[in-house]
């Protein structure tokens, strides 16, 4: 038997450059980040990528093995396969086939909380005119049928959803009872104070395997500055009602999340400390958005999103330290953007996704029979802009995707056609987020160097690749675990 030499399988040296993007490392002023077409990226000194782009980097060089073996550049090309690539960008894009898997029923507006920095037009607690009505809901649930996701998570919102619970009540049932014949994976949510929880409306919670989703600020001193109700007892009250629903529903089925107002960014290991002490695993860290009450307010309650980034370094350095005690704890949103850069695969996260989650990751049916193509949308046209309602529930599903309004989001919904973000190196694990663009300032292709949104992401992007390159070995330990957990988390949930 006969062996060609070694030097048969050397090639010949030469390659070719894959498309890719690079940015320069703020934590290093020698360093630079690349990226493939699909995400996966690389750090090295920016003379190796000057000399790996001038063909002049050595084929020995450690820097060639990498940048081969993560598609930014090819050799060969009758040695060297793209299918690879391929699959990559195709895993990363998953979330595009079977249409919105989120679908929010806003069954009232009525609320008993005065929250500053509230996102829709509350209304007050007997005031039943902005409840929504059984034929809304009917044909909201028609339409739901309609889109063609073999997962739909159903959640209910509000106001306080719990205040118009036979609402709640005959929606579940009739999708229920709709479902035997359709066979979807349903999953259902009520996004809620808590405060007004029965121990009826918790069986029939229970009987369809409900998750419950609350809001926690921090401390009872700053819970009930930012959440207040007028007996000024909202932090109790959110407590009792996360207990109730534990015992309930189950520990794991009850989350909660906290909005950052000014005075919230003071006191990030407090806030985070509250989460442990009442056992939550989980921790949503999350800033102020620029609808509803929170734009009266925002001289009181706002700040720059370059305070929220310094807040979050701060905050995952506490992480470390909650997380080697033995509490295992993640920060949700870091965890969706670990899972990009750790992983292949797709969250699906409806914020950011590229093109936009809007319209084609969620629908919101709002009380009076209005339909959405995201929260946000909605927010806007509580506050009088109603340029990205899509239409009505007596619609079909078809004239909304074919509405203006879906085109407008459309021609800024994909980030990687947008200024600045197509040459951005994160743009892979990034979104386009149009809606939120255009809330901050008035244009739905925004402007990326003085955009809020590329701010915050840009930001954590730079530090979870800075503290995985260069952190402690327990930070890179924990990063990572929320990366990889992330994965495994949507594939229990496929």
């Amino acid at each position: 038997m006969k062996f060609r030499s070694a030097a048969a399988f050397e090639g010949s040296g030469r390659y070719e450059l894959l498309p890719f993007r690079f940015r320069r490392l703020p934590f290093d002023r020698n360093g630079v980040l690349i990226t493939n077409l699909a995400g996966d990226w690389l750090t090295c000194a920016f003379s190796d990528l000057a000399a790996l782009v001038n063909g002049t980097l050595a084929s020995h060089h450690p820097l060639m093995a990498e940048a081969m073996g993560r598609f930014i550049a090819i050799g060969d090309s009758d040695r060297s396969s793209l299918a690879p690539l391929i699959s990559q960008m195709r895993a990363r894009k998953e979330y595009l086939t079977g249409g919105p898997k989120l679908h929010i029923f806003v069954v009232s507006l009525r609320c008993h909380h005065t929250c500053t920095y509230c996102q829709v037009s509350r209304r007050p607690v007997g005031d039943n005119t902005f409840d929504m009505s059984g034929n809304a809901g009917a044909m909201a649930i028609e339409r739901l049928f309609e889109w063609p996701s073999r997962d739909l998570t159903i959640e209910f919102q509000g106001g306080e959803p719990l205040l118009h619970f036979d609402r709640v009540r005959s929606l579940t049932k009739t999708i229920v009872e709709r479902n035997k014949t359709e066979g979807r994976n349903l999953r259902f949510v009520i996004a809620s104070t808590l405060h007004d929880l029965t121990e009826d409306q918790l069986a029939f919670m229970r009987e369809h395997n409900f998750s419950l989703s609350t809001s926690l600020d921090g401390p009872d001193w700053l819970h009930n500055a930012n959440r207040p109700r007028p007996e000024k007892d909202s932090h109790r009250r959110t407590l009792e009602g996360i207990e109730r629903g534990r015992r309930a529903l189950g520990a794991d089925a009850v989350s909660a999340l906290t909005t950052l107002t000014r005075k919230s960014l003071e006191h990030p290991t407090a806030i985070i400390d509250e989460y442990r002490k009442h056992g939550f695993h989980a921790i949503s860290l999350r800033p102020l958005s620029p609808y509803g009450f929170a734009i009266k307010t925002q001289e009181r309650s706002g700040y720059p999103m370059a305070d929220f980034v310094r807040f979050y370094r701060i905050a995952l350095d506490h992480l470390v330290a909650v997380n080697q005690s033995g509490f295992a704890m993640v920060e949700t949103h870091g965890q969706l953007l670990l899972s990009q850069l750790l992983t292949p695969f797709s969250h699906g996260y409806v914020d950011l996704r590229s093109p936009t989650g809007a319209g084609l990751g969620a629908m919101v049916y709002d009380f009076d029979g209005r339909v959405y193509p995201s929260d946000e949308a909605r927010m806007l046209a509580a506050m009088g802009d109603t340029s990205f309602a899509l239409g009505t529930v007596n619609e079909s599903v078809e004239s909304w995707m074919a509405s203006p309004a879906m085109a407008r989001i459309m021609q800024a919904g994909v980030a990687e056609a947008l200024p600045t973000c197509s040459d951005c190196a994160y743009v892979p694990l990034c979104g386009a987020d149009p809606i939120d663009h255009y809330a901050r300032q008035r244009d739905t292709f925004g402007h990326r160097p003085t955009s809020s949104f590329c701010t915050r992401q840009l930001g954590l992007f730079d530090l979870f690749v800075e503290q995985l390159e260069t952190g402690s070995a327990p930070m890179r330990s924990m990063l990572e675990r929320w990366g990889l957990a992330q994965r495994r988390d949507v594939e229990d949930a496929a």
